[in-house]
């Protein structure tokens, strides 16, 4: 194997180099200035803090109903991942089994047409069905994210679930396991990697969905979730960018956590898709 050569290796590096400074450099503007006055941030979005202040953290957390918002966020992300990792493979080991039935199949392109369709085009329609249907509040936020998450993860999961051996399934069958058993007992941890894949994506998604929310939730602002939160620092007249940015890193601190943590999962969830045949 021909080695790499000292150029490529400064240009690679270079690029590398180049690429943490475009990616950590927003990052790094929103947290210093989440310690500043907007005094202090006029002066300039990079420079360090004259004095490091927590003012801002400390009028976000006790005066903005900031924990009733987190609250609403956390509702709506947890229940509706622990609906969408029972929903979908269940329904696309169904599909994935009956395949060779019309219906299923039939079913199967159904669903999966949804991911052709831009999320503008079905905006309105789900806004009025929702209205008429009495579900403007955080009910109806969870019932769409679960439906709109089913054609991703269909998507995912029939193709990795046919390419899974019948022999298992068949000799679990031998030691009596019934159709529920295979399920839960088998299929549920051979699509483990997959399956954890589809919760992370979708938690960042639920967690920093801001269109879905303001269509749906801004009747009141108890049903508020952190993004609806965070625009109302924006008037028209007026911007207070520290306080924004701190409420978008304190926002941002969660998901940065889950991805951390669950990153070698969707690699591992990616690679074992693209493996199996």
């Amino acid at each position: 194997m021909k080695k790499e050569g000292l150029g490529w290796r400064i240009a690679r590096d270079i690029i590398i180099l180049l690429g943490l400074i475009l990616i950590l450099a927003p990052l790094y503007i929103v947290i210093i200035n989440t310690f500043k006055d907007l005094e202090q941030a006029s002066k300039g979005f990079f420079l360090f803090p004259e004095q490091w202040k927590f003012d801002n953290y400390v009028e976000l957390f006790t005066k903005n109903n900031f924990w009733t918002y987190a609250k609403n966020s956390t509702i709506i992300s947890v229940v509706a991942i622990i609906l969408v990792a029972v929903i979908n493979p269940a329904i696309s080991y169904a599909i994935a089994r009956n395949f060779h039935k019309k219906y299923y199949k039939a079913v199967y392109f159904y669903i999966i047409l949804g991911l052709f369709v831009p999320f503008q085009v079905i905006m309105l329609p789900l806004t009025k069905i929702m209205t008429n249907m009495n579900l403007l509040n955080i009910t109806g936020l969870i019932i769409l994210y679960v439906a709109l998450s089913l054609t991703k993860g269909v998507f995912m999961f029939v193709n990795y679930i046919q390419s899974l051996p019948l022999e298992i399934e068949e000799a679990a069958r031998i030691d009596g396991c019934n159709t529920f058993q295979v399920f839960t007992k088998i299929i549920w941890h051979l699509i483990g990697p997959m399956l954890a894949t589809l919760v992370v994506m979708d938690v960042l998604w639920f967690w920093n969905d801001f269109m879905l929310p303001l269509l749906l939730l801004n009747k009141t602002q108890d049903y508020w979730t952190l993004p609806l939160f965070q625009y109302n620092f924006k008037t028209e007249y007026s911007f207070n960018y520290t306080m924004a940015f701190t409420a978008y890193f304190t926002c941002m601190f969660p998901v940065l956590v889950v991805y951390a943590i669950g990153q070698k999962h969707i690699i591992a969830g990616l690679t074992a898709g693209a493996v199996k045949s």
